[in-house]
């Protein structure tokens, strides 16, 4: 790109400016310029999807786990400042929701306006410089996003602050979501800092001199169907390439001299839409962007052996960090990890500029390289120390008991220990509140999916796993993972067909002839693998055949499902609302928005419960794969040594292939016989 054109075009531009948005709140009149040759290193730290991972402690297994956790991010953000002379430390989103702790000052006991969040309290003492606001930021309301941020939104909401809460230190920007009130960005769309840097001149004197850096935010455009409970009608998502490049010209008009964009999102080369879920390759084309923060698809970027779609697109350098040619990192999540752009800064004629040659992309890992992580940073327990107790106290609250083991260890392959008492609990919610409010739908009968949230994503350690004994909130939260609420849909047996054929696209297509070992598992999501657990229900997968054609045998109470037989079924909110972009479900068929969380159902339901068993709350098993020989060995992952587990529950076709993956993330390779 050519930044040195695009500095002059800005500079005609901002002859025409009369004003502008108010977003360079960093900004101030002291500069100081630099001798022409002069250089630079600036170092853009990135963190992203912290969702309110403070302390490195699991809140399910009420343990320490130092595998995550800003207290262990910080370690690495003081270490890169005693490393570069310049650094700025920006945030990409997704950082108050997440937790046991970031659910309960949210939902639980919500904080007042005068208290700051915990994630904030503790990003606070580390100064970032800005940060933008994620999709999982509006899950809990305009209300509480404007007094969490600290920045009276002007939107048409019951609750909203009258006053400016307790907030972030630093400025939040965000460009692609205006106020139906009043068509403006909810959000500053953007800040200009002013950053003293410490350069050396051509005879390498060592001098300081003045950069000004725009940094532009942008969110993913699905929270409209995401969160339609809360937005609809109060807020909307613009045209996100259109607004960029608009404020790409208003900030340089302004004086920047770099521009970084914060996009929380990934990268997606299919044509562009405005409702892209992921907009950070068609964003890095923009003319005038220097710098580029990726989020929400919880990845490491750069990464060369990365075998992840979106690293491996026509542009993409996934060795060194580059997106059609703009330098970009994504810190993976939950703290593991820090992104770190080091831009090679020249003086020139028009200010500063990028030396792309000499700039270069790297994340860094809170786990060293012999195994163990950094330790903690001291001064963010005592921050959050009070915040921390309280969540541990709420979970620990006992709700019932069960005497079976409830794992996703192998939902993948048909456990349906940990899924079936939450179709259970989604299920009889809807069903007596259609009995009492919807008498229209009360012939209908009510059927409920759940998939298996944690399943193996982060390694294995991240799977549900509620030990046979005493329940407690913990349970709760670890059997249903995620602030979503209860939804319900009115569908056909058509519907039900596709939704079960979308799910099914967590399997790769097997070939049965082929003798070379095959893997089980695509890379479809494990919280989109959606399944019944009901005796009333009964279908089977064929793997070997290509995606959409692969359910087969779909019955109801022993009979073949008709497309035309009509349903209520019992979901999550994201799910009706189009979540994982499953065919039909749109928000369209929504028949009940109920305002109660998933997990709160679930705790009411055990409750009431009291006393859980295998039989009847957790080995109604719907479906099975649909037997086929295979010549060559069929594999998927899991954590390790959990062989006697599947034997325990009836999974007699699994057997240990290897007993470590390799890949470091305590995972095994077992093999199932699908003739069996």
């Amino acid at each position: 790109m050519n930044t040195q054109a695009v500095r002059l075009s800005a500079l005609i531009v901002s002859l025409l400016l009369l004003g502008g948005c108010d977003g360079d709140s960093n900004s101030n009149n002291a500069e100081t310029s630099a001798p022409v040759g002069a250089r630079a290193t600036l170092a853009l730290l990135e963190t992203t999807d912290l969702h309110a991972n403070i302390m490195s402690y699991d809140y399910f297994k009420l343990a320490e786990d130092k595998s995550l956790g800003f207290e262990r991010t910080a370690t690495l953000i003081k270490q890169a400042r005693a490393e570069f002379a310049n650094t700025l430390l920006l945030d990409n989103g997704d950082t108050i929701q997440g937790t046991v702790l970031g659910d309960y000052q949210a939902i639980v006991n919500p904080i007042g306006c005068d208290t700051t969040h915990a994630m904030y309290k503790a990003m606070n003492t580390m100064g970032y410089d800005a940060g933008t606001i994620g999709n999982h930021e509006f899950n809990f309301g305009l209300p509480f996003l404007s007094q969490t941020s600290g920045v009276i939104l002007n939107v048409d909401a019951e609750g909203m602050p009258t006053k400016k809460c307790a907030g972030p230190n630093f400025p939040q920007v965000l460009a692609n979501v205006n106020s139906s009130k009043d068509n403006k960005p909810l959000f500053n769309p953007y800040t200009i800092i002013n950053k003293t840097l410490k350069a050396t001149d051509a005879s390498g004197k060592t001098i300081e001199s003045t950069i000004k850096v725009g940094v532009i935010g942008f969110t993913t455009p699905p929270i409209m169907n995401w969160d339609k409970r809360w937005l609809d009608g109060k807020v909307y998502i613009t045209d996100t390439l259109t607004v960029a490049k608009t404020y790409v010209d208003e900030v340089r008009a302004k004086g920047a001299d770099i521009v970084v964009f914060l996009e929380h999102g990934g990268l997606d080369n299919s044509v562009y839409s405005p409702s892209t879920e992921s907009m950070g390759y068609h964003l890095s084309r923009i003319q005038g962007v220097d710098a580029m923060f990726l989020g929400h698809s919880h990845q490491v970027f750069p990464d060369a052996k990365s075998t992840v779609g979106q690293f491996n697109l026509p542009g993409v350098d996934k060795a060194n960090g580059t997106v059609n040619g703009v330098p970009s990192v994504m810190g993976n999540y939950w703290g593991k990890h820090l992104g770190v752009i080091k831009l090679a800064l020249v003086y020139g004629k028009e200010g500063w500029y990028v030396d792309q040659a000499n700039t270069s992309t790297e994340v860094r890992s809170t786990r060293k390289s012999d195994g163990s992580y950094v330790a903690a940073d001291p001064s963010i327990a005592p921050l959050v120390a009070d915040a921390h107790k309280a969540a541990i106290a709420y979970v620990k609250t006992p709700i019932g008991d069960t005497d079976f083991r409830m794992s996703t260890y192998f939902a993948d392959v048909g456990d349906v220990s940990a899924i079936e008492v939450v179709n259970q609990a989604q299920a009889a919610y809807v069903a007596d509140y259609i009995k009492n409010n919807l008498p229209q739908y009360a012939s209908l009968p009510v059927l409920s999916v759940s998939a298996p949230f944690k399943s193996g994503f982060g390694g294995g350690s991240d799977y549900t796993d509620v030990a046979q004994g005493s329940l407690a909130i913990n349970n709760a939260a670890d059997l249903y993972l995620y602030a979503n609420t209860v939804y319900a849909v009115k569908v056909t047996g058509a519907d039900i067909k596709n939704w079960l054929e979308t799910a099914a696209k967590r399997f790769n297509q097997i070939d049965p002839a082929q003798t070379t070992v095959q893997e089980l598992i695509s890379t479809f999501p494990g919280y989109n693998f959606d399944i019944f657990s009901s005796s009333d229900v009964s279908y089977q997968i064929d793997v070997t055949q290509p995606v959409g054609s692969r359910i087969v045998n779909l019955m109801y109470k022993g009979a073949a499902m008709r497309s035309t037989d009509e349903f209520v079924v019992a979901t999550n909110n994201y799910r009706a609302s189009g979540g994982g972009s499953f065919p039909g479900l749109d928000g369209s068929k929504t028949i009940y928005a109920s305002p109660d969380a998933n997990r709160d159902v679930l705790i009411s339901y055990i409750k009431n419960i009291q006393h859980l068993t295998r039989a009847s709350h957790g080995a109604d098993r719907s479906w099975r794969f649909k037997q086929v020989t295979t010549a060559g060995p069929v594999v998927f992952h899991s954590s390790q040594n959990k062989l006697a587990l599947a034997q325990e529950i009836g999974l007699t076709n699994i057997s240990l292939y290897q007993d470590d993956d390799g890949s470091g993330k305590g995972l095994s390779i077992y093999r199932i016989d699908l003739s069996r």
